[in-house]
Parts: C-alpha cells; structure tokens; sequence
C-alpha cells in the first residue's frame, strides 16, 4: 500500500496522450523487493516510478516500466514487463495485496488511504452518506 501520482503525457508532441506516468511512495512496511524475500530497507523511503505505454510497432503489446529505488539498493533497479492484447478475449486481473482497503458504503465503493482517511475510489465521486454513520448529538 502506498500513495501513487499519475500523469498522462503527450510524448511526441502529437495532441493525444499516449504515456502513463506513475510515481509511489509512502509504501508500508517491513516489505520484500519479490517473492524471493530480498527485504528492502526497513526506513520505508521506497520509491517505484512507472512508465507505461503501447509499444509504438505493434500496438497490442502494453509496456510498464517499473523503476524501484531504495536505500538496500546499490542503485536504480528496472524492470519491463509486457502485455499482449487478445482482442477476443476477456481479461480479468485480481491484485489482493496485504490491507487492500475497499470499504462499500450504501452502493459506492471507496477506498482508505495510506494515512487512514477515507477516499473516493473513482473520479467525482461524491462523498459518502452520512446516514450510514452513527453520528453523536453534542
């Protein structure tokens, strides 16, 4: 769990946006660089920058740049990983990371952020009802 920023980016100047660019920080800790267990520094300053984009020569692969920086790092460590499109099937991904905070309130969705507050988990989503909460007269 961690705070991510994104910017979409119009990389050659063409009027359409065709980069994803994510930044994350404040990540929990203690955590593990990969399924091996490699931990990573325990003062939890981990940054994890991505670019992600179609591949400009076929157009059905998805590239994400993964760019991890850490204190138990002797330096920048990259990773490319690649998505084919199947345009004839259905994808479904399911990340279930630790503490993945989905709170459903009435019929919305929302999520808890790193620092414990309640967010909204698209965009102009309107704040939660606050019938659904036992609210205390002073």
């Amino acid at each position: 769990m961690g705070y991510s920023i994104g910017k979409w980016v119009d990389e050659g100047g063409t009027g359409q946006y065709n980069l994803l660019e994510v930044e994350t920080r404040n990540m929990k800790g203690p955590r593990s660089f990969d399924p091996s267990g490699i931990p990573l520094h325990d003062d939890n300053q981990t940054i994890v920058m991505e670019r992600i984009y179609l591949d400009k020569a076929d157009s059905n692969i998805l590239r994400d740049e993964i760019t991890t920086i850490d204190h138990a790092l002797t330096r920048p460590w990259t990773v490319i990983k690649n998505y084919r499109r199947y345009r004839n099937s259905i994808w479904i991904e399911s990340i279930c990371s630790e503490a993945n905070p989905h709170v459903r309130i009435g019929k919305e969705n929302y999520m808890m952020s790193a620092d414990g507050y309640l967010m909204p988990a698209k965009k102009d989503q309107a704040p939660p009802d606050l019938r659904y909460f036992n609210q205390q007269k002073k």
